[in-house]
């Protein structure tokens, strides 16, 4: 299984309705237990692209 991007910082904003610790959606949290590893691999790279574009002042 692999590890919940979670960093231990659990709250939503109110804006966007992400986790401003890992990024993820209330949805995504719910579900990853349940997730195949093909659909997390999805939501981690989506991660990693958001904070990318967010370091470089490309918000998508």
């Amino acid at each position: 299984m692999s590890a919940s991007p979670c960093v231990a910082v659990c709250r939503l904003d109110p804006h966007t309705r992400l986790c401003v610790g890992c990024g993820r959606s209330i949805d995504e949290i719910a579900r990853w237990p349940d997730l195949d590893e093909d659909e997390r691999a999805r939501i981690v790279a989506r991660l990693r692209e958001a904070r990318r574009g967010a370091a470089t002042g490309r918000l998508r």
